[in-house]
């Protein structure tokens, strides 16, 4: 069976080598911090990021990206947005010429604007851009790990490719429906880190699961109208990786920008919550770039734009409630408000 690598050892990465592995392929898992990669390598357990799951023995933790990529056929990438671009640059040399690279990173790059497929294509040689695919959907680490039944969307360039890699990923636990829309797959994605915050932060500040239906429904038209401007596919954002991820992140305990957003509503400052996470909230920094694009086409994005104030000019988190709830209202399909 073909030697896979995965690039990123937080949680997410550190599953879908479980999974890869559990389904015998040989994986090499390359973690950033040195120490960790050891830890992992002597103790079958990545205890930072998903403590409590025993990893196979034909996982091999490294921190050399060298070692890590050697003869490796297919290249899952997980390595958080903001971050994404510094490690991309270190790999064309590395990666064989027939190679796939699957992203499984949602997020935004900030100062470009890119989705990961425009970063990675930046960097990447034009040979390696039909072999490129993106993995997204409902998918907590910790189920998965548990092999709890979950189910996600691959989109790619190459439809027989896709169908490959497909094959790769599924087990009787995690299936995989393939899909030819880069662009909606991974804004889904990243946008609904967004509303998650939103979510979390309705139920920190004390509201209902009246309001919480209201983030999600608005959240997913919101998410859909920026799509469509981006020349995605409105029929994705009713998908897996669209309403299904979005769900699935602002409803869930798992999940990292439901419990910021949670925190901000009780009143804890942004700079505290960062500071005492371990793991990465992807939403936060999303926000701003969500907020960018939204000016840059044109989209009105009402939830975004409240969040964007909360996160970056202290707007009080009840205001930002308020405002949204005064603003007039057109028709539910097509209108631009909350």
């Amino acid at each position: 069976m073909e030697n896979i690598a995965v690039i990123g050892g937080g949680g997410w990465g550190t599953a879908l080598a479980f999974l890869l592995a559990d389904k015998g392929y040989t994986v090499r898992l390359w973690v950033y911090e040195k120490e960790l990669a050891g830890d992992i390598q002597n103790t079958r357990e990545n205890k930072l990021y998903l403590p409590g799951v025993e990893l196979p023995e034909n996982i091999a933790a490294t921190s050399s990206l060298d070692e890590a990529l050697a003869g490796s056929g297919i290249i899952v990438f997980v390595v958080p947005s903001q971050a994404a671009r510094s490690v991309l640059k270190q790999m064309p040399d590395l990666v064989g010429k027939d190679s796939v690279l699957i992203s499984c990173t949602k997020g935004i790059e900030n100062d470009s604007l890119m989705l990961m497929s425009d970063v990675i294509r930046d960097v990447f040689p034009a040979q390696y851009h039909r072999r490129l695919m993106f993995l997204s959907g409902p998918s907590f680490a910790e189920e998965v790990s548990k092999r709890l039944p979950t189910a996600v969307s691959l989109a790619g360039f190459d439809n027989q490719l896709c169908s490959k890699i497909q094959k790769t990923f599924t087990t009787p636990y995690f299936k995989v429906f393939t899909s030819s829309d880069v662009t909606g797959v991974q804004l889904g994605g990243a946008l609904k880190n967004v509303i998650a915050l939103a979510s979390g932060g309705s139920d920190g500040l004390g509201f209902g699961h009246n309001t919480r239906a209201a983030l999600i429904t608005r959240g997913l038209a919101e998410i859909t109208r920026l799509g469509v401007a981006m020349g995605a596919d409105p029929v994705t954002f009713a998908g897996l990786s669209g309403m299904g991820d979005l769900v699935l992140t602002c409803t869930g305990h798992l999940s990292r920008n439901r419990m910021v957003g949670y925190k901000i509503g009780q009143g804890i400052k942004l700079s505290e919550i960062l500071e005492n996470m371990k793991t990465v909230a992807e939403g936060v920094k999303t926000t701003r770039s969500a907020y960018e694009l939204a000016k840059k086409y044109n989209v009105r994005m009402p939830i975004v734009e409240q969040i964007y104030a909360v996160l970056f000019e202290d707007k009080d988190p009840r205001k930002a409630v308020s405002d949204l709830m005064e603003q007039d209202v057109g028709g539910e399909v097509g209108g631009k408000n909350f």
